[in-house]
């Protein structure tokens, strides 16, 4: 079992954290109703945690639409040292277009070994390679 340095479950007290500290995260923002925007804006300071290797990020039962997901597989792709992502974004209303705008931004994570992705939603139709 993966133990985490820190666990975050509310979005003001990891934005006043110090980014590059972090190696091995859990967040928790299940129903916060972050839509494409509070998403997006997140990721960017994500992608700021340049020592992470191992995260767990649960942005279950939000308003994360295709723009949302594809910003967010972005930001993670800057996460250079990522070998572990667990992603869980069931319940959200990302369909084909955010589900392979994400998916290709992941296959950008080149040191990524583990990914366990659920969007928990409908059947998609797309391809990408990791």
């Amino acid at each position: 079992m993966m133990k985490y340095n820190k666990s975050y479950y509310k979005l003001e007290d990891f934005l006043s954290s110090s980014f590059q500290t972090h190696a091995h995260l859990y967040i928790d923002f299940y129903n916060y109703q972050i839509d494409d925007a509070g998403v997006s804006g997140f990721g960017s300071d994500l992608a700021q945690c340049t020592n992470l290797s191992n995260l767990t990020l649960d942005l279950r039962n939000n308003q994360i639409g295709n723009a949302g997901a594809s910003g967010l597989g972005f930001a993670l792709a800057q996460c250079t040292n990522l070998t572990n992502l667990t992603l869980e974004l069931g319940y959200n209303q990302i369909g084909n277009a955010g589900a392979s705008g994400l998916g290709s931004a992941l296959a950008q994570c080149i040191n990524l070994s583990n990914l366990t992705l659920d969007l928990g939603q409908k059947q998609f139709i797309c391809c990408f390679e990791l």
